[in-house]
């Protein structure tokens, strides 16, 4: 039951990079590939439809993280405070951007609000590299340091790597330049799961070494269990509905 919820807690943590990546990558690149304001309002009605439903699978991630190994949360919480603390601001930050920014017209006040979205995204992708980093060390030394600035600048261009080839998949050649299809989305979102899958393996047998009781894990699996089709179902609907095909004429008009 250990290494069932293992591969479950391992699905969730990549399936976060991989989706919620190139929402991160692209608010990264947004001064960059939106050069006016039109071309950023583009940019951000193309990735705003798909945030909630990725963000759920970090809420997954943290839930599944307490619930199946529970002797870790206050570890990991008290070793990576500031950059938890990061993470959440910018966290914040980012999804205020994204609801605020067309809630009045006018070009200084949208500006601002993609420049904390840009902001917020550039936080969230170096605070997740310097957590990789910390976790991978064990919890050990202090989580802010050349290893973790290292780490952080490598996942960072892996998201945006990540944001351009999806901009360039559902967007083709309108910001980008270059048209990408779906197998360079893919290998983009492997690219990006990449720096959270290595520790993850290597960290595999000290995280079943701190996993629940078999009993605990049976009623957590009786809990979540339900809910699964309902996540794959809220991804499919989701892609389906603002997919290339279709973005055209569903780009919501409220981002």
């Amino acid at each position: 039951m250990d290494i069932l919820w293992l591969g479950v807690f391992a699905v969730l943590l990549l399936g976060y990079f991989a989706l919620e990546g190139f929402d991160i990558g692209l608010g990264m690149l947004l001064p960059v590939l939106g050069r006016t304001q039109r071309d950023r309002d583009r940019l951000v009605a193309a990735m705003a439809p798909f945030v909630l439903a990725n963000e759920v699978w970090l809420v997954a991630v943290a839930g599944v993280l307490f619930g199946v190994f529970p002797t870790l949360e206050g570890r990991v919480l008290f070793a990576l405070y500031p950059l938890v603390v990061a993470l959440l601001v910018s966290w914040i930050l980012r999804d205020a951007g994204l609801w605020f920014r067309r809630r009045l017209d006018g070009h200084a006040w949208r500006a601002g609000w993609d420049r904390v979205i840009c902001a917020g995204s550039w936080g969230l992708a170096l605070s997740w590299g310097m957590i990789l980093a910390a976790v991978a060390g064990g919890l050990s030394g202090s989580p802010i340091g050349p290893a973790g600035a290292a780490c952080a600048i490598l996942v960072a261009a892996a998201l945006a790597f990540h944001g351009w080839t999806f901009a360039s998949w559902l967007l083709p050649g309108e910001m980008t330049g270059a048209r990408r299809g779906g197998g360079a989305l893919l290998a983009s979102a492997f690219v990006a799961a990449l720096p959270a899958g290595v520790p993850l393996a290597v960290l595999a047998p000290w995280l079943l070494g701190h996993a629940a009781p078999a009993g605990t894990l049976g009623v957590l699996s009786l809990i979540i269990v339900p809910f699964t089709p309902l996540l794959v179902g809220a991804q499919v609907w989701t892609w389906r509905t603002f997919g290339p095909k279709r973005a055209a004429g569903r780009m919501p008009s409220f981002f």
